[in-house]
């Protein structure tokens, strides 16, 4: 058999590649596709008639004040949840990977929360906030009275980044642990012989060797923060009053409350290219530190 031929290669390559082509076309470019057709049309979800609408979606997009002011809620949030997750997450991993007697179960404990869906993590905090902590602060005060964190704007921001970080944290430590466990010990060793310190083998020898860790972590909690909205819906449903709504909610209340499927899919859209800019920017610069290593 002649294992050269176009044929016998468009055969090896259907059979191989070829369903998990077709559900990537089925499940992923299609419905893009068409997404991005009703970007141009005034559908409202339930009619048949989709009327053409051209770039009007995108001018309400545009022009539309609430949707700028939860995409810049949204970057505000994803900023400061992204340093806080992985600041948390590498100094959960080197506590790790010192040696420490049942590092391993301390490791299953840290990641569980990332096995909590969003939505049940947001109503178990939820009810943490509102009358745990409630009730704690009323039997600690004089005044017998006490109000939630989540009814005020900044509480409830407050409350978001840090049930985010509760939850991100565990998932990210994996990735550093596996980080540091690629540094080769030898490296480390060499560089004490030769006079550092334990804090400059790490800030000279150990996170430089690690920069595809702080890459892919740094990449996945941005993606996540940029779109993330089941703790958003159970924590503080956008309130109060809409204070809390991040980008992801915007669009989804305003296809799907809203009936403006046309104008959401385009600002759903606009958040799309924010995060392929800001993942693509990160691969850059990652693959170019890569080299320079």
């Amino acid at each position: 058999m002649k294992t050269n031929k176009l044929s016998y290669r468009f055969g090896q390559y259907s059979m191989f590649a070829g369903p998990a082509f077709a559900l990537f076309l089925a499940v992923v470019i299609l419905p893009f596709l068409y997404g991005l057709y009703l970007t141009f049309t005034s559908w409202d979800g339930v009619s048949v008639e989709k009327p053409f609408v051209g770039l009007g979606n995108y001018a309400t997009a545009l022009a539309d004040r609430a949707y700028w002011d939860s995409l810049g809620r949204t970057v505000i949030y994803s900023v400061i949840t992204v340093v806080l997750v992985n600041v948390v997450a590498f100094a959960l991993a080197y506590a790790v990977t010192q040696g420490l007697k049942a590092q391993n179960l301390f490791r299953a404990g840290f990641f569980i929360p990332n096995l909590i869906g969003g939505i049940v993590l947001g109503y178990v905090w939820k009810f943490v906030f509102n009358r745990a902590f409630v009730s704690m602060a009323e039997a600690l005060s004089h005044s017998g009275s006490s109000s939630s964190l989540l009814s005020t704007p900044n509480g409830a921001m407050f409350c978001l980044i840090l049930v985010s970080v509760w939850q991100y944290a565990g998932y990210m430590m994996l990735i550093y642990v596996a980080g540091f466990m690629s540094v080769d010990q030898s490296l480390k060793e060499a560089s004490l012989i030769d006079g550092c310190n334990a804090r400059q083998a790490m800030w000279h020898v150990i996170v430089p060797l690690m920069r595809a860790s702080f890459v892919q972590c740094i990449f996945l909690s941005t993606t996540r923060c940029f779109m993330v909205y089941d703790i958003n819906l159970s924590l503080t449903k956008g309130e109060p009053f809409n204070s809390s709504v991040l980008a992801a909610m915007h669009v989804y209340n305003q296809a799907f409350v809203y009936k403006n499927y046309g104008t959401g899919q385009a600002e759903a859209l606009v958040l799309f290219l924010v995060c392929a800019v800001i993942g693509i920017a990160q691969v850059f610069i990652g693959k170019r530190g890569e080299v320079e290593a």
